[in-house]
């Protein structure tokens, strides 16, 4: 079990998710831009590896504007050499590493050129990971999308647009249920048809249930995950005290966290802290879970 956070490290003085506005789009501010992002990653990374936090997710905003026309440098080939050493990095120390897009992604959508832009942005998100070297095990985790007053044509229209998809995206594509629309077991009814993984978020589970125990939950996911996929991902967070419901927490609660360690045993994934707080919340549930036999630190 990895244990990782999303995006930015609050703490550790820089930001990988640097980005400008599109009026002021030009090669030189991209290659600036992403310079300085590539930079921030490295040393997020390194900060993680250090506090053996072996999981992450990278920014979207890694590669301002990658997916807009207005993009048509070759980003890939100028920064591929530093993206490979990044990689090759994460592949040395066992990290995870995923990308989680936007919510304007979205496959299902019955517009052809929202379906078109979704594309292009999960391309990108796979030319990083491709460019980094990573395995089939670096995946792309998206929602299923909007029902658009249909729920059982929108479950059936991304399905459709999955089966379509280039390679490069699908073999790197995971589907996450969420807190209002689509629950697990719809991404389970989708994953039986498009043949993609599934990632239980603990939380999304919560708020939006079809019924199933932590462990029923775990079981039903992990399933869907075949050998080369990597072990199955999930996320976690808590309620955000009086907050609406499904508002995440701002700091990891160490008392609920405890009790999911203890429930979750003995499934083994890789652990995303969908937490407000970032790495701080991370610290503290490494230092919970290092009892636990399934952690994954970095090792003497």
């Amino acid at each position: 079990m990895r244990i990782g956070y999303p995006c930015i490290n609050r703490g550790i003085g820089c930001t990988g998710a640097a980005t400008f506005r599109l009026k002021s789009y030009s090669e030189e501010r991209l290659i600036a831009t992403v310079k300085g992002n590539l930079a921030c990653l490295d040393a997020v990374l390194r900060y993680n590896l250090a506090h053996d936090i072996l999981f992450f997710r990278i920014t979207s905003d890694l590669v301002p504007f990658a997916s807009h026309p207005v993009c048509t440098f070759d980003w890939s080939a100028h920064f591929g050499e530093t993206l490979a050493r990044l990689g090759e990095f994460a592949r040395c120390h066992r990290f995870r590493l995923t990308m989680h897009p936007d919510q304007f992604v979205l496959l299902n959508s019955p517009s052809d050129d929202v379906n078109a832009r979704s594309i292009a942005e999960l391309l990108y998100h796979a030319e990083v990971l491709d460019a980094m070297g990573m395995g089939p095990d670096a995946k792309i985790q998206i929602h299923i999308g909007g029902a658009y007053g249909d729920r059982e044509g929108s479950l059936a229209r991304f399905v459709r647009r999955c089966a379509v998809l280039d390679r490069r995206i699908r073999r790197r594509l995971v589907v996450e249920n969420d807190d209002r629309l689509f629950t697990l077991a719809d991404c389970v009814r989708v994953s039986e048809d498009a043949g993609i993984p599934v990632v239980l978020d603990w939380f999304h589970h919560q708020v939006n249930s079809s019924g199933e125990s932590l462990k029923e939950a775990l079981a039903r996911a992990a399933v869907t995950w075949g050998p080369s996929h990597g072990p199955p991902l999930v996320d976690y967070s808590s309620q955000k005290a009086g907050a609406r419901q499904g508002s995440h927490a701002e700091s990891i609660d160490m008392g609920d966290f405890a009790s999911f360690l203890a429930e979750s045993d003995p499934h083994d994934f890789d652990l995303m802290l969908e937490i407000k707080d970032k790495e701080a919340s991370a610290l503290k549930a490494v230092a919970s879970a290092r009892g636990d036999p399934r952690f994954l630190g970095k090792g003497p």
